[in-house]
């Protein structure tokens, strides 16, 4: 077998291969010879047809067959000669096939990039270090027995935050329109659940008021045949309820707290928030790690695998929005492009620190992911088993192993500073960053 190397572009090899004409020919021959034992003809016993009938009516076939088994065969024997590195399916093009004569065809692939991990004391990463308070847990636990509240009648005017149960219908121009009626309809005056005004105008009312609310639906309105329009609500009001937080104790036997008591409570409390917490901090860390290894990275990525991803991405896109089947829908590849781009740089990157400094996922490191995983579910040992049971399955986790040791590994290697935050800080950063704003 012949082969030639050239670099057409880039990452791209084309390889042209020659084949002996007798390894295709002697192929066909012995595999038409097979046939010519188990075909039936009329006017010829079995196994006793001639092989020139055979090859007249099956030669052209098992050729082609045959040549194509050759030339897929020849280009992993050529690549693996060359020592090259296909990033992706070679596109395979026939030079020469006439029988009898050599056979040479081309193969254009990418290969992958060559990647030299850069020095990691480049890159930076600003630790975060916090816990869990004593006034965090209260809060929290103030914000649970808030969340699973009952609400209680009240015989009173309403406020914000009551709750008031109306029977409404909505006309514009004195006629009813589509969806704008109900009865015994349950609604939280200031929780922003209907159109601007509309609670507002409920705010001081009592059972049995009857009202007429005056409201102009939004410009944007998602039912055009309102948008922009002024609607009158003749409303009755039913109930009016206020929030009631539940008691300790509710809330351990609401959560499911086996002894009920208020010690247990805190204690699970405290551990699902420090749980919490841990994930939040190890992805803030997770995440600068990522993105200081692809900046401090400059190659190029296999147009191939770039192409892969975003197909990929189109696939989770289309799914997101309840998209079923296997046609996709035909989104502009320049949405994807970006992130595919960084994703294939990514698990380059990755791939080559793991196998440069020869990490490994242990059966001990990938039993504790497991449980860790499995540890915010009720029943943590049918998680633990539904992984086990699939290679495909636990072969995700082996890779999340990989990755945190990774991780672990550059940050080792990078310059690390900390950071001290609140609890409410981290996991609550919007509401700091529009407190500061204001």
């Amino acid at each position: 077998m012949q082969v030639s190397v050239e670099t057409t572009n880039g990452l791209e090899r084309k390889l042209t291969i020659g084949v002996p004409a007798e390894k295709i020919d002697d192929v066909a021959i012995s595999r038409m010879k097979e046939l010519a034992k188990t075909q039936r003809m009329n006017g010829f016993r079995p196994g006793k047809i001639p092989l020139n009938v055979i090859k007249k009516r099956f030669g052209q076939h098992v050729r082609q067959e045959v040549v194509s088994e050759v030339m897929q065969r020849s280009f992993y024997e050529a690549v693996l000669q060359e020592k090259l590195q296909p990033a992706g399916a070679p596109h395979i093009e026939p030079v020469k096939m006439e029988e009898g004569q050599d056979l040479e065809f081309t193969a254009t692939f990418e290969i992958y990039p060559e990647i030299e991990v850069a020095n990691l004391d480049k890159i930076e990463i600003e630790k975060v270090v916090s816990e869990v308070g004593d006034e965090d847990l209260s809060k929290m636990i103030d914000t649970l027995r808030e969340q699973q509240a009952n609400w209680v009648e009240v015989k009173r005017k309403s406020k914000e935050g009551d709750q008031v149960n109306i029977d409404f219908v909505g006309t514009i121009d004195g006629e009813e329109f589509a969806g704008g009626k109900a009865d015994g309809f349950d609604l939280e005056l200031g929780a922003g659940q209907m159109i601007p005004g509309f609670e507002d105008q409920l705010i001081g009312s009592k059972a049995g008021d009857e009202l007429e609310l005056k409201v102009t639906f939004p410009e944007d309105y998602q039912n055009k045949d309102v948008a922009g329009k002024e609607a009158v609500f003749a409303t009755t009001v039913n109930l009016v309820n206020k929030k009631e937080p539940l008691k300790m104790g509710e809330l351990a036997e609401k959560l499911g707290i086996e002894d009920g008591s208020v010690a247990s409570l805190k204690a699970d409390i405290r551990k699902n928030m420090e749980r919490e917490l841990s994930q939040v901090l190890k992805n803030k860390v997770k995440e600068q790690v990522m993105d200081s290894l692809v900046d401090i990275h400059d190659f190029v990525a296999p147009k191939s695998m770039i192409d892969q991803e975003i197909d990929n991405l189109k696939r989770q896109a289309f799914q997101q929005f309840g998209g079923q089947g296997a046609n996709l829908p035909d989104l502009p590849s320049e949405l994807f492009e970006e992130k595919a781009i960084r994703r294939v740089k990514l698990g380059l990157i990755v791939g080559e620190i793991i196998k440069q400094n020869k990490i490994a996922a242990d059966k001990d490191m990938v039993k504790a992911k497991l449980e860790e995983l499995a540890s915010v579910y009720e029943q943590p040992e049918e998680v633990i088993n539904y992984y086990l049971a699939d290679e495909n399955r636990l072969n995700e986790v082996e890779q999340l192993v990989l990755e945190d040791s990774v991780i672990e590994f550059v940050q080792n290697g990078a310059k690390v500073t900390e950071k001290s935050q609140t609890f409410d800080e981290i996991m609550n950063p919007k509401k700091d960053e529009e407190t500061e704003e204001a």
